[in-house]
């Protein structure tokens, strides 16, 4: 067994890439701290075709070498747009029709291994904080909520984990 060479695999150019059609997913970043995660948003979500990513309140928006160092790039193919408060964002995204979707711990949550999104819904992903999770304010202002189930000390996951696991499952399931 050879491992592949960097050339040998098929990548898009970012022409490509912007012309191809994407998964009906919008993520929406809730002021999220860290650059790294930011990065590693952008880069995971070139991987599962999403549409854009939202940037809200203090999340950092590219140029940012920060961003740069985990996204390798990711941050000039994915859309994105910037947003002062996460309520404006998910405003926007209710007027096109999104379904909006927190990605919390909260009552009557659905676990991520029980959501079924019909394959034509358009859908809006909430992620939070790093420290305090997705603002309760955005979070009455969702549709649904979707929690990963977890099974060891820890409740809850890095943000750019909890983004890999979702955009994985939800792009096989669609």
């Amino acid at each position: 067994m050879r491992k592949l060479r960097n050339e040998e695999l098929p990548r898009l150019s970012i022409d490509d890439f912007r012309k191809r059609g994407k998964m009906p997913f919008v993520l929406v970043l809730d002021n999220v701290r860290s650059c790294n995660n930011v990065g590693s948003v952008f880069r995971t979500s070139d991987a599962f075709l999403v549409r854009k990513i939202y940037l809200c309140g203090i999340t950092a928006t590219p140029p940012d070498k920060e961003i740069h160092k985990t996204a390798l790039g990711a941050e000039n193919s994915v859309d994105w747009k910037y947003f002062k408060t996460t309520e404006e964002a998910v405003d926007a995204l209710k007027e096109e029709g999104y379904i909006i979707v927190a990605v919390e711990q909260v009552e009557s949550s659905i676990s991520l291994n029980e959501y079924r999104p019909a394959p034509e819904e358009k859908l809006a992903l909430i992620f939070g904080n790093e420290v305090n999770g997705v603002q309760q304010e955005v979070v009455n202002m969702c549709d649904i909520t979707i929690e990963i189930p977890q099974f060891g000390t820890k409740h809850s996951f890095n943000i750019a984990v909890s983004a890999g696991i979702v955009l994985w499952d939800l792009f096989y399931k669609m």
